[in-house]
């Protein structure tokens, strides 16, 4: 007997304030940004909301629309998604030049290091990561969510000099490109 397909996850709800021009604070939008499955609907899903190109920013201009790109952080940004990974599904070993602060907001995830060590996370709780080499897997039989905001930070330079670099995405080919 085949096992059932997940159900995925609802579209997450982006309601976005700003300013009018007499200074009065206003919603500048209320809506759910679009489902954005580069890798094909079994594997990894993302909703990204937000990033701008350096920090600090400007509360008074609008990022870009970034519906369709891999989510990928300026190196001094910032940027905020979610990423839902699917029962089974696993996103490749990888290194951002950032710092990243996440929660898992639906099911759970095992991290695991470049060194052979894994966490398992779940709803409710986070990770502060920084700049490791690391991939995402979801051994569970639920969908799961997380909550990501992602600060452009320095590469890290070891005690030998040598510089860790960036390896997200480095094998995949952008859809949106």
């Amino acid at each position: 007997m085949s096992q059932p397909i997940p159900t995925p996850l609802p579209c997450p709800r982006l309601v976005v304030t700003t300013y009018a021009q007499d200074g009065t604070s206003i919603f500048a939008s209320d809506d759910h940004p679009p489902t954005f499955q580069p890798f094909g609907p079994n594997t990894t899903a993302f909703h990204l909301f937000h990033s701008r190109l350096t920090v600090p920013v400007s509360n008074t201009s609008y990022p870009p629309n970034l519906s369709t790109t891999l989510p990928r952080c300026p190196p001094q940004g910032v940027l905020f998604c979610t990423t839902d990974i699917m029962p089974g599904g696993k996103a490749q070993m990888h290194r951002t030049l950032s710092l990243d602060y996440i929660a898992v907001i639906a099911g759970e995830i095992v991290l695991r290091l470049d060194g052979g060590e894994e966490k398992t996370v779940r709803a409710g709780e986070f990770i502060v990561q920084g700049g490791v080499n690391h991939e995402w897997i979801n051994r569970s039989e639920g969908v799961c969510r997380l909550m990501v905001v992602m600060v452009g930070a320095e590469k890290v330079v070891l005690e030998d000099g040598r510089e860790l670099e960036d390896s997200a995405f480095k094998n995949v080919k952008d859809p949106s490109v």
